[in-house]
């Protein structure tokens, strides 16, 4: 990722999610108004589902804001894990909404088989419906692609949360469309669309939450990752058998510290200057916002120089 200044990066995510939060909240109005004037159930959930989306937009706001705070004497390594905790939410959100949509679903259809007869959609339901496929499909791939570009999880997290909504409207078209063309049987495809959609969202929502679980948990990075920073260090020919390297993510930033060897009658200042060096290059991997430590052991006699690992 090409390096952006902290500000900058501030600047998008907020642009970006205030955006979605506009036109969830455009829907939102739309849908509820939809449902109630449609005669339509589905419609009514697919609101309460819109009403989650914006409810998760203030939450990237609130916790980006701080999340961006700099350093200071109680969060030596910032406050990078408040945006962690922000997807955490989201992801959670996320799942209990599919619970929801499903359980809404089954007790449709329960009701259904047991001879209770659901109620016909109007149009402006079916026109809500499809508008809102339209607007969130497009507010995914609007947000996904900033949320990479910037390296965010909320905000990639926050696009997931816009296609949901986009398939939990297609299970909603289906069924509202499915009731008006098909006629007075064919009304149970509603409930049906909407509890295989749930699935699909809980699938996301657990995606989502298990990276920010590693990460509270404080695992380490991908082994290719380690691989490629073990490898830097070994491009210093005064550096030998790097050893100890340990990883983990803070936020949007990564932190490794590692011990090498090199020859122990090298100054202090020409062991400092390979130093500098090589965190400038590992912070080319790792990003600018790294936190990086590198502890310098002398040569010892004899050994066996080769590829570090941990240990």
């Amino acid at each position: 990722m090409e390096d952006i200044d902290i500000r900058t990066r501030e600047r998008e995510i907020f642009k970006v999610t205030i955006i979605g939060s506009v036109c969830n909240l455009l829907l939102l109005v739309f849908k509820f108004t939809a449902g109630v004037l449609g005669r339509s159930a589905a419609m009514i959930a697919d609101a309460v589902h819109s009403l989650s989306d914006f409810i998760t937009d203030i939450i990237v706001i609130v916790f980006v804001r701080i999340s961006n705070k700099p350093q200071d004497k109680d969060h030596d390594f910032g406050h990078g894990k408040y945006e962690t905790l922000a997807t955490a939410i989201i992801g959670l959100v996320l799942f209990f909404v599919g619970i929801g949509i499903l359980w809404n679903g089954l007790s449709a259809i329960w009701g259904v088989l047991h001879g209770k007869p659901l109620e016909e959609p109007g149009m402006i339901a079916l026109y809500a419906a499809i508008a809102s496929i339209v607007v969130k499909e497009a507010l995914y791939r609007y947000t996904v692609i900033t949320g990479r570009k910037l390296e965010s999880q909320s905000v990639v997290a926050n696009a997931w949360h816009h296609r949901s909504d986009a398939f939990s409207s297609i299970g909603t078209a289906a069924g509202i469309g499915g009731a008006i063309l098909l006629g007075d049987s064919w009304r149970v495809l509603d409930p049906i669309a909407a509890t295989v959609v749930s699935f699909f969202i809980m699938k996301v929502a657990c995606k989502l939450v298990k990276p920010c679980i590693d990460e509270l948990i404080e695992a380490s990075l991908p082994d290719d990752t380690e691989q490629a920073i073990t490898d830097i260090l070994l491009s210093f020919p005064e550096v030998s058998s790097p050893h100890n390297l340990r990883t983990r993510r803070i936020g949007n930033n990564c932190a490794m510290d590692v011990h090498v060897r090199m020859d122990g009658n090298m100054t202090v200042e020409q062991s400092h200057a390979v130093t500098r060096e090589m965190e400038k290059k590992l912070k080319g991997l790792l990003g600018a916002g790294a936190f990086i430590s590198i502890h310098v052991e002398p040569v010892k006699p004899q050994e066996n120089q080769g590829c570090g690992h941990k240990r």
